[in-house]
């Protein structure tokens, strides 16, 4: 079973320096159709402006994960940790008992875009911590494991039992992923158009998926793909 959602339904909120589109319900934007999907709980596609940002803010019991598509954001926290994420990179922050965090574009005449992913940890109060990852060397017409539960083959190990997956595609390029019984998926076309099990989806499109046993994706354009492989 396969249930769109497409990108032009999406919550969004333009703050002038923060244009952003919503996944699911997050801040002012409710939709009780729309409250996540398994234990992913935000997927925010965010254009911050130049010289602007997220000033220091607090969480909690949440895993955090930060993919930048383009420009570049500035990342600073409670832990001790700075560092400057580019395209291709994925960054990563288990917020567990609490932590303050800041994100910010450092640049004086481009814009960041990025996509902020919310999943729920399946343990409360832990000890946060911090990682990153690039995968902007990563060869096209392959799937990417960004992170999972256990860090598996190089991946950053997570709060849950959810595996993160990166497909960067060019046109006529295709990967395929096998769902275990039992597990969900929810695709997100971060840009580009793909076809998946026979449905064309767009940039900012996404879908979740139950009860199947295979995923065939398949890139009408240059593009590139999440793919959340949930319990």
């Amino acid at each position: 079973m396969m249930n769109i959602r497409k990108a032009n339904e999406r919550g969004h909120a333009n703050h002038g320096w923060l244009d952003s589109y919503h996944t699911f319900s997050f801040a002012d934007y409710y939709d009780p159709q729309w409250m996540g999907f398994r234990s992913l709980r935000v997927i925010n596609d965010d254009l911050v402006l130049p010289g602007n940002g997220f000033g220091a803010h607090p969480h909690r019991d949440m895993e955090i994960i930060t993919y930048v598509l383009s420009g570049a954001l500035e990342h600073k926290d409670s832990m001790g940790n700075g560092s400057i994420i580019r395209p291709g990179n994925i960054q990563y922050m288990s917020a567990g008992s609490g932590v303050q965090h800041s994100e910010f574009n450092p640049s004086k005449d481009e814009a960041v875009r990025l996509l902020q992913i919310w999943i729920q940890p399946d343990v409360k109060g832990a000890k946060p911590r911090y990682a990153e990852k690039s995968l902007s060397d990563k060869p096209t017409g392959q799937l990417h494991l960004m992170v999972s539960k256990t860090g598996r083959d190089g991946s950053i190990a997570i709060r849950q039992d959810a595996d993160l997956w990166l497909a960067k595609l060019e046109a006529g390029q295709s990967v395929s992923h096998s769902l275990a019984k039992g597990r969900n998926a929810w695709v997100h076309v971060a840009e580009g158009e793909v076809v998946l099990n026979g449905k064309t989806l767009g940039g900012g499109d996404a879908a979740a998926i139950s009860d199947e046993t295979k995923l065939q994706l398949s890139a009408n354009k240059q593009s590139q793909v999440l793919l959340f492989d949930l319990n």
